[in-house]
């Protein structure tokens, strides 16, 4: 049996698969879908193997930070938009201090 929990935001989905506790960020996928990528063309893109890309949009792997870096610069969107933290894709910030 496997159990969701969505986290506010489309943030990261929490599920259990095989008695494994899996998180996975939704907006990876659709992100690649939303700029019309397969799996195999981000993988490229962001050089790497597509096993690996498909084991971090699919949650069996955790996603290190240096991918979401990797994401954002791709995407041009914020890592907080893809981890579900904010819902504006810009990157722009302003500065603390």
């Amino acid at each position: 049996m496997v159990n969701y929990i969505i986290t506010p935001l489309g943030g990261r989905v929490k599920y259990f698969l095989y008695g494994k506790e899996i998180f996975m960020y939704p907006r990876i996928k659709e992100l690649r879908e939303q700029h019309g990528l397969s799996q195999r063309k981000a993988a490229e893109l962001l050089e790497m193997h597509t096993t690996q890309y498909q084991r971090y949009e699919t949650g069996e792997r955790t996603v290190p930070a240096d991918f979401l870096i990797k994401l954002a610069d791709l995407y041009n969107v914020s890592i907080d938009y893809i981890v579900g933290r904010s819902n504006e894709r810009s990157t722009e910030s302003e500065n603390v201090g």
